[in-house]
């Protein structure tokens, strides 16, 4: 069962890396038999495409740094500072996580506007950190809490402040949750296509925004867009690559076991 359902999930993605390499005419044939062709990654790869690519990685990258940061403090001072109706504050944090973009994009365009932000790197990043902190304050919770407390008493009593106990102690503790809730932020924001193509003209616009520009009035561009697609998703499976065994840490046995 576990295979059919990996050969499920992996089947969209073979089926874009292949028709990436056929002809326009081919591609809605569904054959393994075909004349490959690099004519799509030709028109694909541009100056225009790295242009779009360094919007991507700017934003994607800003936005974790922030959304990480903000995140975990917010996170730690929610478990351990008792704060009052920290649950409160939690659940709210978490109910954003749901709530549609389409339903707030009316006031934010305005307030984008009126701050002459539309078109602009920061315009996004604030955007996707709005998502990205509720993400890791959902998840980073999760890990602080698993922390025995007997391990901030005994730093205490040894004298450690509490700086001291968050930087030297907590941070190594959880440092495999961070790591795979910060791939999580950055999955999400790489693939963002929302807010990116309704706050963005042609300046700030990111890939997935450059691939919605191969569906024309004369029709999609089925193997230029597999093209582009097939290059936007080498970038997260890399970095899952690379990071998978802090990712599988942080999401299975925890970070005080990992």
């Amino acid at each position: 069962m576990a295979y059919v359902i990996v050969i499920l999930w992996l089947f969209p993605m073979l089926y874009m890396f292949l028709s990436s390499f056929k002809f326009e005419s081919q591609v809605a044939v569904p054959s393994l038999t075909f004349t490959p062709t690099l004519d799509n990654y030709r028109a694909v790869v541009t100056p225009e495409f790295f242009k779009y690519l360094s919007n991507s990685v700017q934003i994607t990258f800003g936005t974790v740094i922030v959304s990480a940061v903000l995140g975990v403090l917010a996170a730690y001072a929610l478990v351990y500072s008792g704060i009052k109706k920290a649950n409160s504050i939690y659940f709210w944090f978490i109910t954003t996580i749901f709530l549609p973009a389409v339903a707030v994009i009316t006031p934010i365009y305005i307030l984008l506007a009126k701050a002459h932000l539309l078109d602009t790197k920061l315009a996004l990043i604030l955007l996707n950190t709005g998502a990205g902190i509720p993400l890791m304050i959902w998840m980073c919770t999760t890990y602080f809490k698993e922390i025995p407390g007997e391990i901030i008493e005994a730093a205490t009593i040894d004298g450690c402040s509490k700086a001291g106990t968050f930087f030297k102690i907590m941070l190594p503790l959880v440092k495999n949750g961070i790591i795979s809730s910060a791939l999580l932020v950055f999955v999400v924001t790489w693939n963002e296509f929302f807010f990116a193509v309704t706050a963005t003209a042609t300046q700030s616009a990111t890939l997935p925004v450059y691939m919605s520009k191969f569906m024309t009035q004369q029709g999609f561009f089925w193997g230029k867009m597999s093209a582009a697609g097939t290059m936007v998703v080498i970038v997260p499976i890399l970095i899952g690559f690379f990071t998978y065994k802090s990712f599988v840490k942080g999401l299975t046995a925890g970070s005080v076991k990992g």
